[in-house]
């Protein structure tokens, strides 16, 4: 499935993206376990609520590393990697 611009995303069912104090990073719980994700995973993620679209997201992290070229190509292969691994999933 590929990802489109108007889509807005949730963290699957059966998951949880939280920070972890221990692991000092965000992580998806589930029930098979937990992923350690790397800071430009978490700041992705933490957008993804269910209410933002995909171009929100691009957006706000556009606004946030201005100096960071090439940030949407980054984000949107970041949301297509979480969706291929089940993470999240279609809100709408």
């Amino acid at each position: 499935m590929t990802i489109e611009h108007h889509d807005i995303y949730k963290i699957a069912a059966h998951h949880r993206f939280q920070w972890e104090e221990a692991q000092q990073s965000h992580v998806i719980l589930f029930p098979e376990g937990m992923v350690k994700l790397n800071g430009s995973a978490g700041e992705v993620l933490s957008l993804v609520d269910g209410k933002n679209s995909v171009d929100q997201i691009v957006a706000s992290l556009k606004e946030k590393f201005k100096d960071v070229d090439g940030i949407e190509k980054d984000i949107l292969s970041m949301i297509q990697f979480a969706f291929d691994k089940a993470w999240i999933e279609k809100a709408n």
